[in-house]
């Protein structure tokens, strides 16, 4: 029940937000919703030490039960890792952008928004249902999309916010496509149930398909190369989004993803290809590029990129293990997965605080560009402090937590060399390879953060004002990450006992026990390899940072029109361009076109399938006898449809139309059906009323003198639909295929107790259709009634002027 309250609070408080707003004028809107986070924080804070023995939480709600789609919330090690980075990092950027953001800013909307995409990544984490994950999936890229265009008067930002949502959203199609079919495989949504069957469909034919669909949404969440480039544009958005979505949250639900599922598909060589190679390629990308980078936030964004897919490389060789089996000699390369955790986590912290800092340099020199800072360590001594601990922490220097973890992945690339399966003998060197040549980039661009910024020539500020200290409030929440940073460092063990121990019995259940999997973490290992590789990643990136200005002109050697960024753009103009002619070829603005288009395709697909299935049955041995009269209407009624084509007045063809709809009223009187008679005699006449009552204020009515093709064309037309629809009747008195429901409504009593069928399936049966359509009624006239309020509203005006 304390994880369905977890997802649901936030929501909650996002609705109360403009009701408060209104309320509390006095006081920052933003202090009631820190409340929030940190309160969900401390419940999952107190489920800690039970999670940590091995116990997990599971609720279930019943939703469509029919469908096998159930609100199942389900708390164990690997979702108490992201839900307390979710609520902690969330109450630390919460209580920064109180200081940050100006009360002239649309706050109400602001934490509306945040409120909303933090209850989606809890639901996300918490969901065992794939469906319900998959609607809070994308719930977070709706309300990520609303906080990166939360300037929208910037053009740049309503871009990174349309490019951001595009590339998610569109994986995460591709992840709902996957998800159906491994429901299709498996008869289940339930993530755990499916690990626990994993064994009886690994051979199945759709098992490839939906691994490669479901990577793709991944993919795209969590920036991995060629999917990144949403990333940067985001950084348009404030600073406390950036820290919090960019480096905490929303691109940490495809690394969710992945882990969650490496027991389902984890065994597989193309998920240990596909998740490794792109990470790896991911982190020297993310790394490379971040060092031409000249304006801050775009450097970290780059950075998160390369540091996403060092976290992503690390998950896909502890999926190694899976298949490999448990052993003594295999239990080495779970580690990776374990320094897959613990980076995690780290990231969290030294990213978040480095944002932060970006945040207060922007707040008080109102720039951010590298070119023109410098300086500022004795004017914001603070701010450098934090730079510095975030800056070595990425870098992988100690005595931060950055340096467990880096060398946790040099030691994991190391040991993929002496993997011999999945072909990794071959090219196994490149592992640690590509992963030392992307940690000098890393040491790169955290040199150019710390010296750039803070070091040499003075800052000139343009506008005269004194350069000072960020207020304490904006210090608080990155001074906290720090300590964090050095704390990890310092006691290791206690993060990886009762945080990364259960995360580990999450994704190997099963596979030895948690203490196993979970090494104890130490700063010193003596001189080995990974020492020998940081201690060349700091003599190398010492020397590439000195020699910058003469290296760096390489990154001209890529043409920007070449880039991704403008491969996609020039992707959307050619979608774009297509769509718009294929549009125009056919929206002409003819009405008869339009008419002719439907029928068409109506002919298309329904005399298609009678002509193909041999559906179309006909027998009429037990037909009624036609009795005079009722031949004597039927002709009535055809001479008036005749005769409808040839008058030339509207009063006729309204009066013959009449005939027609009354004719067939009659017909329900005789079949013995008075609710559809009486019905169609109500409609029949007012639509008559009203048809002479509008006709009488349209112009005098002038026969179009089409061509004769056009004329054959609708006849030939009309005549294949009128024979289709007696096809159609035919088809379906005789159709046998499948048993009739009209044996399930004549238990109306029973199961509606309605005595009166019609009425019963009406009221009940379809009770959710009809509430719909009333719904619809009510907003269509609520909108006729605020255009008659507006238009009197402009008439008094009028009169007062």
């Amino acid at each position: 029940m304390t994880i369905n309250l977890a997802i649901v609070i936030p929501f909650l408080m996002a609705i109360l937000i403009p009701i408060l707003y209104r309320r509390f004028t006095k006081l920052h809107i933003g202090w009631l919703v820190l409340a929030v986070p940190v309160i969900i924080f401390i419940m999952l804070v107190r489920l800690v030490p039970f999670v940590a023995e091995g116990h997990t939480y599971s609720h279930t709600y019943n939703w469509i039960p029919s469908l096998d789609i159930n609100f199942t919330t389900y708390l164990d090690g690997l979702s108490m890792i992201f839900g307390l980075l979710i609520t902690g990092v969330g109450s630390l950027v919460i209580l920064y952008s109180i200081f940050y953001l100006s009360a002239k800013e649309s706050l109400q909307h602001f934490y509306c928004y945040l409120l909303l995409f933090m209850g989606a990544m809890l639901g996300v984490v918490f969901s065992d249902n794939l469906m319900v994950l998959y609607a809070f999936w994308e719930l977070t890229s709706v309300s990520s999309f609303l906080l990166i265009a939360f300037w929208h008067h910037r053009k740049a930002s309503r871009a990174g916010a349309q490019k951001a949502m595009l590339i998610t959203v569109t994986g995460g199609v591709s992840m709902l496509v996957g998800f159906i079919m491994l429901h299709m495989m498996t008869g289940s949504y339930s993530v755990h149930e499916i690990i626990r069957n994993v064994s009886e469909f690994t051979d199945h034919q759709l098992f490839i398909p939906a691994m490669i669909l479901i990577l793709f949404g991944a993919f795209t969440k969590s920036a991995q190369f060629p999917f990144h480039i949403w990333l940067p544009d985001a950084m348009e958005a404030p600073t406390p989004v950036s820290a919090y979505l960019h480096s905490a949250t929303m691109v940490k639900a495809g690394i969710y993803l992945v882990a969650r599922l490496t027991p389902i598909f984890g065994g597989d060589a193309i998920w240990f290809w596909l998740v490794t190679v792109a990470g790896l390629v991911t982190l020297f990308w993310g790394s490379f590029n971040a060092v031409k980078q000249t304006d801050l936030k775009a450097l970290l964004a780059f950075s998160t990129v390369s540091q996403l897919g060092l976290i992503m490389s690390l998950f896909g060789m502890g999926s190694v293990a899976f298949r490999l089996g448990y052993s003594d000699s295999t239990i080495i390369y779970t580690q990776a997965t374990f320094a897959a955790l613990f980076h995690l986590v780290n990231h969290s912290t030294f990213k978040g605080a480095l944002f932060m800092m970006v945040g207060i340099v922007d707040h008080e020199l109102g720039t951010r560009d590298v070119r023109r800072l410098g300086g500022l360590m004795s004017l914001m001594p603070l701010t450098f402090t934090v730079a510095v601990i975030g800056s070595l922490s990425m870098a992988g220097m100690p005595p931060f937590n950055g340096f467990l973890s880096k060398e946790m992945f040099f030691a994991a690339a190391i040991h993929m060399r002496e993997l011999d399966i999945f072909s990794i003998s071959s090219i196994g060197i490149l592992f640690p390879v590509v992963a030392w040549i992307a940690s000098i980039f890393t040491f790169v661009y955290c040199m150019i953060i710390i010296f750039k910024t803070f070091f040499g020539k003075p800052y000139e500020n343009n506008e005269g004002k004194p350069i000072h200290e960020a207020p304490i409030g904006m210090l608080v929440s990155p001074i906290i990450l720090c300590v964090l940073v050095v704390g990890i460092f310092v006691f290791p063990n206690v993060l990886g006992q009762y945080i990364l121990k259960p995360a580990m019995a999450s994704i190997y259940p099963g596979f030895a026990p948690a203490d196993v999997l979970t090494p104890e973490i130490h700063a010193w290992h003596g001189i080995n390899t990974e020492l020998l590789m940081t201690i060349g990643v700091v003599i190398v990136g010492v020397m590439l940072y000195r020699k910058l200005k003469t290296w760096k002109p390489v990154y001209r050697i890529f043409p920007y029109r070449f880039s991704f960024n403008e491969l996609f753009r020039h992707l959307l103009e050619v979608l774009e361009s297509g769509s718009n002619k294929v549009t125009t070829s056919y929206m002409t603005g003819s009405l008869r076109k339009y008419v002719l288009y439907i029928y068409l395709f109506f002919i298309l697909a329904v005399g298609g399938y009678f002509l193909f299935s041999g559906g179309f049955a006909y027998s009429s041995a037990n037909d009624a006898p036609v009795e005079i009269y009722e031949l004597m209407l039927i002709i009535v009624m055809l001479l008036a449809g005749i005769s409808m084509l040839f008058v030339k007045s509207r009063l006729t063809a309204t009066l013959l139309n009449g005939v027609i709809g009354f004719g067939v009223s009659i017909f329900f009187v005789i079949f013995r059906a008075p609710d559809l008679a009486l019905t169609q005699l109500i409609v029949e006449s007012v639509t008559t009323v009203l048809f002479l009552l509008c006709f009488s204020f349209l112009p005098e009515w002038k026969r179009e003198d089409s061509p004769k093709s056009v004329k054959i064309s609708n006849a030939v037309v009309a005549g294949a639909v009128g024979a289709l629809v007696v096809v159609m009747s035919f088809a379906v008195m005789y159709y046998d295929e499948f048993d009739s429901i009209s044996s399930y409504f004549e238990n109306a009593y029973e199961l509606a107790g309605g005595a009166n069928i019609v009425n019963t399936i009406l009221g009940d049966f379809r009770g959710f259709d009809t509430m719909l359509e009333v719904v619809v009624l009510f907003i269509a006239g609520l909108g006729v009634y605020t255009l008659i309020k507006l238009k009197a509203r402009k008439e008094d005006t009028d009169n007062e002027n």
